[in-house]
């Protein structure tokens, strides 16, 4: 299966692991891991993201193919509920990937203003 095929699969996964998150806000944080992180707050939910990326990253440069796997998985969760706890909708990333599209990343990094943690 080409990746273009994968691509609209992974964004389907991700949309719904995203409705997932949403609907386990404000639900018990005993009964359910996304109500506990995000009950706990964006400060532990950044940090908790921090963590598996940085496992992440440790992976790819040990050459673990499969345990990055598993890593990118915690990432991408971790990345959703943050989203949801700052109320960033996928669509609005999708459209912002989907604009970055066809434009060479140092043209597209060169055309944002410039902040000052750049």
């Amino acid at each position: 299966m080409p990746h273009a095929e994968h691509g609209a699969v992974s964004a389907q996964v991700l949309d719904r692991l995203f409705d997932t998150v949403l609907a386990r806000r404000g639900t018990d944080p005993t009964l359910s891991h996304s109500a506990r992180l995000l009950a706990r707050g964006r400060r532990k939910i950044a940090q908790k993201f921090g963590e598996e990326a940085v496992e992440c990253l440790i992976e790819a440069v040990a050459g673990n193919a499969h345990e990055l796997i598993s890593e990118s998985a915690d990432v991408l969760y971790h990345l959703i509920v943050m989203w949801v706890d700052a109320g960033v909708k996928p669509d609005e990333v999708w459209a912002e990937l989907r604009r970055r599209e066809g434009t060479s990343g140092i043209a597209e990094k060169a055309s944002r203003p410039h902040s000052e943690l750049s």
